[in-house]
């Protein structure tokens, strides 16, 4: 496994991580257990959550799975959806924050978090009260490093900004949805993380499993799968005639030097100097595997353009 540092911090992550959305909703804890266990065999440290998730069942599992092996892994959990009906169970106000971060403790059956990360921008609180309410965890030795996730890139510059002028924790990292088939944070955001060496962790690398090739154009999605039973919003965003057709391009590309897809989608995230760390799920300890190979595959420069020229034709 290859290892990278958090954007500017000293903490170093593994260039895969594991996304545990599907933790308590697709998987029960036993199968959970087997994939986390699996992922430290790998030399995965980095392991993504948030309270959200089945109302913090993945946090619970999470847990469970990594009893006596604390050490060897690094948590990340968000805070700021809805978890409740109240108007102060969502967000990222102090109340909420110091609230959630005990929920998430316990759910996690810890005494710190490695990644504390705002799940979501909160317009209605100042950036500096989140900030603040994230430093003191910090200083507490409840929360290690923090982060942000879904932000624009002029809310991560604020965040940046206020953490410098008033001394206060900076996040180390953002997350973003970005992956081959999204690319729309390459305009601002990304060059914004460039600058300020601020880390980039990738979630839905695999378009909601599209770009693994496992959803084949005029046949129904398999079953198990994400988009199985129609899918919903995800069979029409990902499954149209246009995805597909630049899918065959890129699968080419990837066969013509002995690599399957799912390589190709986790690689060319890697390439990119900022990324820390890509966020995949798995269900299965082989699918972890699949997504942990393409750390073996190094892109080169050419091998970008390449790819940007294909995806130029598919348009």
């Amino acid at each position: 496994m290859e290892y990278r540092k958090l954007g500017n911090s000293g903490l170093q992550v593994s260039a895969v991580g594991l996304g545990t959305n599907n933790f308590g909703g697709r998987m029960e804890a036993e199968p959970a257990a087997r994939v986390v266990e699996e992922a430290i065999d790998l030399g995965i440290n980095f392991i993504d959550t948030a309270d959200i998730y089945s109302k913090h069942l993945s946090e619970e599992y999470i847990g469970r799975a990594v009893k006596g092996k604390r050490q060897q892994v690094l948590i990340a959990t968000k805070l700021g959806g809805g978890m409740g009906d109240g108007p102060n169970e969502k967000g990222a106000s102090r109340q909420h924050i110091m609230r959630a971060v005990e929920e998430s403790l316990h759910s996690l059956n810890t005494d710190y978090i490695d990644l504390y990360q705002i799940h979501f921008p909160d317009p209605t609180t100042p950036i500096e009260e989140t900030l603040r309410a994230l430093t003191d965890l910090v200083c507490q030795g409840k929360v290690r490093y923090i982060g942000c996730s879904n932000y624009q890139a002029w809310q991560a510059a604020e965040a940046i900004w206020t953490s410098r002028t008033q001394h206060l924790e900076s996040f180390a990292s953002v997350q973003p949805h970005y992956n081959l088939l999204t690319r729309d944070v390459e305009k601002e955001l990304i060059p914004f993380c460039n600058q300020y060496n601020m880390g980039i962790l990738p979630y839905f690398p695999l378009a909601a499993g599209f770009l693994t090739g496992k959803y084949r154009r005029g046949q129904n999605p398999p079953d198990g799968t994400r988009m199985a039973g129609g899918g919903g919003r995800l069979t029409s965003r990902w499954l149209t005639d246009a995805n597909f057709d630049m899918l065959d391009r890129l699968e080419n590309f990837a066969a013509e030097r002995g690599h399957p897809m799912v390589e190709l989608a986790i690689s060319w995230l890697l390439a990119k100097p900022q990324v820390s760390s890509v966020i995949a799920g798995a269900t299965t300890p082989g699918q972890l595997q699949a997504n942990a190979k393409a750390v073996e595959w190094h892109l080169t420069s050419e091998d970008t353009e390449e790819i940007d020229r294909i995806m130029e034709g598919a348009k």
